[in-house]
């Protein structure tokens, strides 16, 4: 069984999220690093995918970083989605080689842990035909977006804990216009810590995945460094 190294990194920045997540992924391609599950939360940031639409922000960049909520633009799939405080993101950084090599399958895969996830805490969630995600209530509850490199993989999901949920009014999410969002707090009338779901989510990764997942602590989550020579080559 692979090793998966899994952190929870706690508030982090979108930028510095895809350096590490990155860096992480040029390590395991180049067989310097390990296969790792990257658990945080971002400040508030609406990201556009590959697919975004510009006219699904509602609002202007200058009045979006008057608020507070910056804007970045990505290489995952998708289209456009707000990531918060109170908002569980997870980066997978695995090697479908050789045996996994089937993106719809990773797609389904990272709902089934969501959705397993969820279970936990009485959530019943479920799929949509045709729509990638998770949903729950009427709502759409998790987010998945993902990047593919020499079938190592890059970004990941979104599940909405705790999240403000009236930021998701500043843009037209995932192009659904007629569908709702929710988190886990509407649905449950209670905070939920995100370290419990993360507790809950991360056998839930393991038996879907078929890893052995091993915890490492934030400081050490930073894949290593290439030596000089490394670099030349």
């Amino acid at each position: 069984m692979r090793r998966c190294v899994h952190a929870f990194l706690g508030r982090v920045g979108y930028d510095e999220a895809t350096d590490l997540q990155n860096g992480c992924a040029r390590a395991l391609k180049t067989g310097l690093g390990e296969e790792r599950l990257l658990l945080l939360e971002h400040d508030p940031v609406i990201t556009l995918g590959r697919n975004a639409r510009r006219e699904d922000v509602l609002i202007a960049e200058e009045t979006l970083r008057a608020q507070g909520v910056a804007v970045a633009v990505t290489d995952r799939g998708g289209q456009v989605t707000y990531h918060g405080p109170g908002q569980l993101v997870g980066y997978p950084i695995l090697d479908l080689a050789p045996d996994r090599r089937d993106v719809a399958r990773y797609l389904r895969d990272l709902e089934e842990a969501l959705i397993r996830t969820l279970g936990h805490f009485d959530v019943a969630a479920s799929r949509i035909a045709g729509l990638t995600g998770v949903w729950a209530g009427g709502g759409k509850i998790a987010s998945i977006g993902v990047h593919l490199s020499r079938w190592v993989t890059t970004h990941g999901f979104a599940l909405n804990v705790s999240t403000d949920l009236s930021r998701f009014r500043l843009i037209v999410p995932c192009g659904l216009k007629t569908r709702d969002v929710t988190s886990m707090q509407r649905l449950l009338g209670r905070t939920v810590p995100l370290e419990d779901v993360v507790a809950a989510l991360v056998p839930e990764f393991a038996a879907v995945f078929g890893r052995e997942m091993i915890e490492q602590n934030a400081a050490a989550a930073a894949p290593p460094r290439r030596t000089a020579a490394q670099e030349v080559a």
